[in-house]
Order: C-alpha cells, then sequence, then structure tokens
C-alpha cells in the first residue's frame, strides 16, 4: 500500500501512530473457574467465536503521547462488511468510510496529511471533497482490514506468554489478560492489558498499552450487535483515487 495511506492509528489494534509503536506479544497463569480451568488461550478461544457471532462494535480509540501531551483520538462503528470512522488530533481531523463496494476518505487539510499521510499536493487536490477506492484495489483492502470486525478480532495476543487474571467489577467478573514486549533499538517496550466479559458472553471490553517513553493508548468497545449505518458521500462529492494520484 502507498505509504501515504496509513500513516495514521489503526483503530482496534493497538497499533499506535506517530512517535507510538505497533505492539503485538504474548503466558500463560491458569485460573479456576466453576468446574473447568480457564487459561488465557481458552479465554482468547471463547471472545474470538463470540466476536464471530456479532455484527458490529462501537470502538473508541484515544491515544496520548509527549509533555504537553499530545492526543489523538478515533471513533469507528465497526461492521462485517463496511464501517465508519472518525480521527481527530489537535486542530486535525478526518473521516473514513466503507461501503461493500468503495471505500472513502475526507478531511482537513492538517487531517488529510498528518492523519491520513496524504502528500500536500494531494490533500489540496481533494480539497473539501472525498477521495474515493474501489473494492478490487489494494487500498481498499487495506483500509477493510481497519474497519471491520476482523480487525477486533486481531485485539488479542497469542496465548503463550500471556498472563490471565479475574477480577469482579460492580458485580460482573473480567477475564485479564496481561503481555508485554521488550523494547528494541527501534521501538520502546510495550505493556498491553485487554479486559474481556465474562458470564453469558465473553468480549473484549477494553485495552491498554502502556509504553515505556511515557505513551499510552486505550480503546473501549461497546455497542456490540447494534444497527450500522454507513451514509455514502454524494457522487458528486467524490474523485477517484485514479485522478488524484495520475
Amino acid at each position: 500500500m502507498e505509504a501515504r495511506l496509513r500513516r495514521r492509528v489503526n483503530l482496534i489494534l493497538g497499533v499506535l501512530s506517530s512517535a507510538l509503536v505497533t505492539c503485538c506479544a504474548v503466558a500463560a497463569l491458569g485460573a479456576t473457574a466453576g468446574a473447568g480451568v480457564v487459561t488465557p488461550s481458552s479465554v482468547i478461544s471463547t471472545a474470538e467465536s463470540a466476536i464471530a457471532k456479532e455484527a458490529s462494535v462501537h470502538v473508541v480509540f484515544v491515544a496520548q503521547e509527549g509533555s504537553p501531551p499530545k492526543t489523538e483520538t478515533i471513533v469507528a462503528d465497526v461492521g462485517r462488511a463496511s464501517g465508519t470512522e472518525t480521527a481527530t488530533e489537535g486542530k486535525a481531523s478526518l473521516v473514513i468510510i466503507l461501503s461493500t463496494t468503495d471505500a472513502y476518505v475526507s478531511g482537513n487539510s492538517s487531517g488529510l496529511t498528518t492523519i491520513f499521510g496524504m502528500s500536500s499536493a494531494d490533500a489540496k487536490k481533494v480539497g473539501k471533497d472525498w477521495e474515493s477506492w474501489k473494492a478490487a484495489t489494494s487500498q481498499y483492502a487495506d483500509l477493510k482490514s481497519d474497519l471491520t470486525m476482523s480487525s477486533v478480532r486481531a485485539l488479542f495476543p497469542k496465548a503463550k506468554g500471556t498472563r490471565l487474571t479475574t477480577v469482579v467489577s460492580k458485580g460482573s467478573t473480567f477475564s485479564v489478560l496481561k503481555w508485554t514486549i521488550a523494547a528494541t533499538s527501534s521501538i520502546p517496550g510495550v505493556t498491553n492489558t485487554l479486559t474481556v466479559s465474562s458470564g453469558a458472553t465473553t468480549l473484549p471490553v477494553t485495552e491498554v498499552a502502556r509504553i515505556s517513553n511515557g505513551a499510552k493508548a486505550t480503546t473501549t468497545l461497546s455497542g456490540w450487535g447494534e444497527p450500522l449505518a454507513v451514509g455514502i458521500p454524494p457522487v458528486a462529492a467524490t474523485i477517484p483515487s485514479s485522478k488524484i494520484n495520475g
């Protein structure tokens, strides 16, 4: 995919933009629950199966870094084959819409450049309109991976190396998965904590990524299965990507 297409935060997966970092890692502490033994593997497997049955989810992602803190916020409604997302960072703003046939992006100049990674020249061409990509393109496929339920399933780590604890809050029981990735010469260390509901449904509730450089990102998931409406921009206000890059 073109580099300009994705400097922005990938919402639901705990991937942090700018000076933040992609995290993905991995322990296994069993905890007894009822007649069976609950392990990181069983929690992950049960949650992934539950997510596969859901048609949609509402996601809020907030990443903060620096002093004074710079904040990037993403609010998204994610479905099985479509979704919408609004991203803001200071005065920069960006909106992405994914339908089953096209993907669209629009925003102010700083949103298109600093959040989406578009060049200033291309942002000027887009103006206040929407740039669009057809479903057959790699750009569409990349955006689809962010704005559909597959991205939610990718929240989970591998079971090996992931620690499991159980907490009770307001009468409800939650499984808490925690894993870390060590710092390298190119990225800081990361500690991830994923809270998953227990009981009738086993679904992710929040994920918190704490970066050793002081940055922090929180993903909150709610509204599972609620109706998802995706509004399509008017044809007169859309510009095919080929005209922007041609």
